[in-house]
């Protein structure tokens, strides 16, 4: 005859106990919610995947503006208190940010920089944009010429256009995003689009003529930092270590962008 081990009520609480223990040692994933802006934004969306794979990270991402004055700009969306534990954008906005102190003090980190560059509508002839002068004349000669309203298009109308004497001879038209002075070239709506080279090579319906010469030129380094008040530190920092580990190289590069990983 076989044996039977029985039971009864007041073994009940010592199996809830070892359930408890049990589940106990495996919390639950944790997630990490992300405000970038648009520079950064192709080897993110890239390498994503591997790190949420790679960490069992959950990753819910956000986009705005590093700079400007729109509601949609990563400054204003902090604000209002759209939920973020990391933010991606130039080094110009995130220096706002931390003036502001909307960011966890040394958890910034450079993680790539990229010039300024010229977009045309697909297949378009692609005109010398290599000199002072060229890029002057195709301005001069463009209908119109479409920039970001953010970090980029900031330094171009109020420091390039004025230095070149066609700041009020140019119509130019400020997005409030990259993909929007993109969009506009891909729809014929704009001559040229002048912004990051990063925001240009994954867009749809533009080509990359190349980039604007260096008396001219704007290195834009695109960093990220946990933001304060984040009660996800720990896979917050592990995100920023991933981006700007080699593990990004490849699709940094492949976005026109060179791998910086500096702290500062």
């Amino acid at each position: 005859m076989g044996t039977f081990l029985v039971m009864g009520n007041a073994a009940k609480p010592v199996l809830v106990i070892l359930a408890a223990l049990v589940l106990g040692s495996f919390p639950a994933s944790a997630q990490v919610n992300v405000l970038i802006s648009g520079g950064f934004s192709g080897p993110y969306e890239k390498v994503l995947p591997e790190f949420e794979r790679t960490s069992g990270i959950k990753v819910t991402t956000g986009s705005g503006a590093s700079q400007g004055t729109g509601p949609q700009t990563i400054g204003a969306q902090l604000a209002r208190g759209v939920p973020a534990d990391v933010v991606i954008l130039s080094r110009e906005g995130l220096t706002e940010l931390i003036a502001a102190q909307r960011i966890a003090a040394g958890s910034d980190v450079d993680l790539a920089q990229v010039p300024v560059g010229v977009a045309v509508r697909a297949n378009a002839p692609k005109p010398d944009v290599s000199t002072v002068d060229a890029f002057k004349q195709i301005l001069l000669k463009a209908k119109t010429v479409a920039v970001p309203a953010s970090t980029s298009g900031i330094f171009l109308t109020k420091e390039v256009f004025p230095r070149l004497g066609i700041a009020d001879k140019v119509n130019v038209v400020m997005t409030p995003r990259g993909s929007g002075a993109t969009a506009m070239v891909a729809a014929g709506e704009a001559d040229f689009a002048v912004m990051p080279v990063s925001e240009i090579v994954h867009a749809p319906g533009v080509d990359l003529v190349g980039t604007i010469a260096s008396e001219i030129q704007l290195i834009q380094v695109f960093s990220a930092a946990i933001v304060a008040g984040s009660k996800e530190v720990e896979s917050a920092k592990r995100l920023i270590e991933f981006l700007s580990s080699a593990r990004a190289s490849d699709a940094i590069k492949a976005s026109g962008m060179e791998r910086l990983a500096t702290s500062r």
